[in-house]
């Protein structure tokens, strides 16, 4: 390419999209960094938030910061509202911008399969939003308890549902039993919290199913040791306010919150191009459109498959960054030399898989080697405040956790925004 400067759109700054950002850092080239927010998401924290463990910015880096020093790249904050790949044209609200090259990497959403009015009740885990949601919830259940003297209204606030046996399930079924039992008890009057029930649910035959079945097993062990009900080859049918239906049966609740399953964000549905069952854009061997070489699409909002073990790729955050690795790598390639006529398929190399369970308790499989227990819990750790983006974000991470581990405390426990704590019959020791 010669002439002006090859432009760059990148759609998403996420671990893809600022991957490729990184991996064109030194070229003449101009690069538009899209996204609706000004920061950086660590989305494999968000259940830390949400449990009250973690402060949002503690998990959030501002984008701007992160690329200062890169002069080749602009940040733009708004939300793409059209795509035309004939044109090369990415629109937003009041601007519009022409590409040379354009990667979407914009994400994912939750799936209720075909039940969207469940979302009200049973919020998902996928923004900063979702978080603070859930953690009012869960804070506003306990204080609602608290006054509560209807014995049946007051078991429906202290029972929490978790739809989904997958990372986040697990995790966030973990966070919660330790705030029920250890962590709050000795903060309230006129209720044990420790009574909790805290319910997971999941359709498959068992937990972390993109794991080994050992460590499936050691998972679901440790949560019922924990106390945690757990719920296998069990469909959710219906959500209401007031509780689940589990198959036939009905469970009285008041906290439902779901990590069963996720589509392709909105933009993949309206590019014109195939997709999967899940909304996600289907790419060729090297990431691009069908028909267009020039748009790749990466992350969560991609169904790639590994070219060697015709595998799909999980949608993991080394999934995501092997990912924009590759198309920065093509991208480069074909700025200094020409479009390429065979460009290679992208390989995903699978660093292994970890989830956390509660304190000292995870599993973590690591290069074809198993870790349970407190080594498991180190190892995921270690990783997860290295992926961290920030010296400031790793800091205050790892002091958090070494906090909460001595003490079992949480440091976040704030009902934030319009709270009314809702109670049918208020206990005569909490009269004022």
């Amino acid at each position: 390419m010669k002439g002006k400067k090859p432009h760059i759109v990148i759609i998403g700054a996420g671990f893809a999209g600022i991957e490729v950002c990184k991996s064109l850092a030194d070229l003449p080239i101009d690069i538009s960094l899209l996204d609706k927010q000004n920061y950086h998401l660590f989305q494999p924290l968000l259940y830390q938030v949400a449990s009250a463990a973690l402060s949002p910015a503690d998990i959030a880096y501002p984008i701007r910061t992160i690329f200062r020093r890169q002069e080749n790249v602009r940040v733009y904050m708004g939300e793409v509202k059209e795509v035309d790949l004939g044109t090369k044209k990415v629109k937003l609200q009041d601007n519009e911008s022409s590409f040379d090259y354009l990667v979407i990497a914009a994400g994912a959403t939750h799936s209720y399969f075909g039940k969207e009015e469940w979302e009200h009740e049973a919020p998902g885990l996928k923004t900063v939003d979702d978080a603070t949601e859930i953690r009012k919830r869960i804070l506003a259940a306990f204080e609602e308890a608290e006054y509560e003297a209807d014995e049946g209204s007051r078991k429906a606030k202290l029972t929490f549902i978790i739809v989904g046996g997958g990372p986040t399930g697990v995790e966030l079924a973990g966070a919660l039993k330790e705030i029920a039992a250890d962590t709050i008890p000795f903060d309230f009057r006129n209720v044990d919290t420790s009574t909790a029930r805290i319910i997971l649910v999941h359709s498959g035959s068992r937990l972390l199913e993109a794991f080994s079945e050992q460590s499936s097993e050691a998972a679901l062990r440790a949560l019922r040791t924990m106390g945690v009900e757990v719920l296998l080859n069990s469909k959710v049918t219906d959500v209401d306010a007031c509780g689940v239906m589990v198959g036939t049966e009905r469970i009285p609740a008041q906290n439902i919150f779901w990590a069963a399953g996720v589509k392709a964000a909105p933009i993949a549905s309206t590019l014109g191009v195939p997709v999967d069952r899940n909304g996600r854009i289907i790419v060729g061997p090297d990431l691009s459109l069908q028909g267009f070489p020039n748009v790749f699409a990466i992350g969560d909002i991609a169904a790639m498959t590994d070219t060697v073990t015709k595998k799909p790729v999980p949608g993991v955050a080394q999934g995501a960054i092997q990912a924009g690795a590759f198309v920065g790598k093509i991208i480069r390639s074909e700025v200094e030399g020409g479009v390429q006529k065979d460009r290679p398929g992208f390989t995903y190399f699978n660093k292994g898989n970890m989830a956390t369970i509660g304190k000292a308790k995870a599993v973590a499989e690591i290069f074809g080697m198993r870790f349970t227990g407190p080594i498991a819990w180190c190892l995921w750790s270690v990783v997860h405040v290295l992926f961290l983006v920030g010296f400031r974000n790793r800091i205050s991470v790892l002091l958090s956790w070494m906090w909460n581990y001595l003490i079992s405390s949480r440091g976040a426990r704030l009902i934030t925004g319009k709270t009314e704590l809702k109670v049918k019959e208020f206990a005569r020791e909490t009269n004022l």
